[in-house]
């Protein structure tokens, strides 16, 4: 599922803790927004902009983009850079990865929620210069974030923060390369500066030079989405959102072999049997779970074993593998597990910017074996290149596309090795 083919449907809010997709927070436009659950948020983070990052701390927010870093360490080290003038807040939204597509529905369906979080977000660090850089393949969500912005900018508000900045604020909104790439941190700060997005080596970090060598923080969609409701309500409430220790709530998107796919909110720790038994209804035609790709593409599979896990980032990632998106591509009995592995690195060897030769000759080798396999076409040396291959290129690129692609493939092999054996020539 693509972020064009999202529409209302496939948002489903079932649970009575629902804040991003509560109906109260959808909508284009502003009048409305502040009618239901804007505005409360942005007021206390202007009458106390000192007391916002302290908040973010105790709510425990993370972020939602992928490795779930706490919210407030990223914050503090942009805060408590000062010798620049100028400070750079990219909100990304370029979301390429197979199976995710909630950022695309927080941006069509609910832009303002997100750009409150991203102005708090400013006046938490400073901040002068807000970027929302969106995958160009989401029309409507750049349309309506275009809109959306631009009622914020006529607004009381926006003088207010100004004032509080001691600055005037600039907002853009960008359409990023599109590339899959283009999501890592750095490689957007690239594209910002108007280059092609090559993720860059660190150090330096963006929070001490970023976009032309600010101080730059880079926060996922989904994050600062959370962040006017944790002001507006407090950290307890925010922390009261999840199960056992987790926090707040979680957009889930869940997709393949499944009766009703589309994002869920659901309390962080949610078991990821309720999320694919309860709210997607099921398995397709009651056939048995297989496997599931879980925080997207390029993350260990879960089997059947894990059904029970807690879908929070500590929980999955004790099972080996990661929460990441928060995306569960699901896989039922009778589907091949080889194929399925050698679609999603086909995607990382063509995304491969070719920055790092490692990177862009390794996935294109590793998607050749994969796909001599896959079509019955390959011989156990073939098998075996593969293996060492895997153990051979993880850490030789400059972001993480190449172990990405390395990891589900290891993943594959660790549990569905028969499958592999199987598809070898006899």
């Amino acid at each position: 599922m693509s972020g064009q083919e999202i529409n209302s449907r496939s948002i489903n809010s079932q649970s009575i803790k629902s804040v991003l997709l509560h109906p109260d927070s959808q909508g284009t436009d502003l009048k409305k927004w502040l009618a239901g659950n804007g505005g409360a948020g942005i007021e206390k983070a202007l009458s106390n902009p000192d007391n916002i990052i302290p908040t973010i701390r105790e709510a425990g927010l993370r972020g939602m983009g992928g490795s779930g870093f706490p919210a407030y360490k990223k914050w503090q080290f942009v805060s408590d850079q000062t010798a620049n003038p100028d400070k750079y807040l990219i909100c990304n939204g370029n979301e390429d990865e197979p199976g995710t597509f909630k950022d695309a529905c927080l941006l069509s369906h609910s832009p303002n929620q997100v750009i409150e979080g991203a102005l708090i977000t400013a006046l938490a660090n400073q901040i002068n210069k807000i970027v929302f850089y969106i995958n160009p393949d989401q029309e409507t969500s750049l349309a309506n974030i275009r809109y959306a912005v631009e009622q914020w900018q006529a607004s009381d508000f926006f003088s207010r923060i100004e004032e509080k900045l001691a600055t005037q604020l600039s907002i853009r909104v960008m359409e990023s390369s599109g590339h899959y790439v283009g999501g890592e941190e750095t490689a957007a700060i690239e594209s910002v500066e108007g280059n092609f997005p090559f993720p860059r080596g660190k150090p330096p970090y963006p929070a001490t030079a970023g976009v032309h060598g600010c101080p730059t923080l880079v926060n996922n969609v989904e994050t600062l989405a959370n962040v006017s409701h944790i002001l507006r309500n407090g950290a307890k409430w925010y922390q009261a959102l999840g199960l056992d220790e987790c926090s707040g709530t979680k957009l889930y998107c869940l997709s393949g072999d499944v009766v009703k796919p589309g994002v869920y909110e659901l309390p962080m720790g949610t078991p990821l049997s309720d999320l694919i038994y309860i709210h997607g209804g099921g398995m397709l035609l009651d056939k048995k779970l297989k496997a599931v790709f879980s925080g997207g593409a390029s993350s260990s599979i879960l089997t059947p074993e894990d059904i029970d896990v807690p879908l929070d980032f500590d929980s999955v990632h004790e099972r080996g593998s990661s929460l990441g998106t928060g995306a569960m591509i699901v896989v039922s009995e009778g589907t091949g597990i080889v194929k399925r592995v050698t679609e999603y690195v086909n995607f990382y060897a063509h995304s491969s910017c070719g920055q790092c030769p490692p990177c862009k000759t390794g996935t294109f080798y590793i998607s050749q074996l994969l796909n001599k396999i896959n079509t019955g076409q390959a011989s156990s040396v073939d098998l075996e290149s593969l293996i060492n291959l895997c153990k051979i290129l993880p850490g030789s690129g400059r972001c993480h596309l190449l172990d990405g692609a390395v990891k589900i493939v290891d993943s594959s092999l660790l549990h569905f090795a028969d499958e592999y054996k199987s598809s070898l020539k006899r």
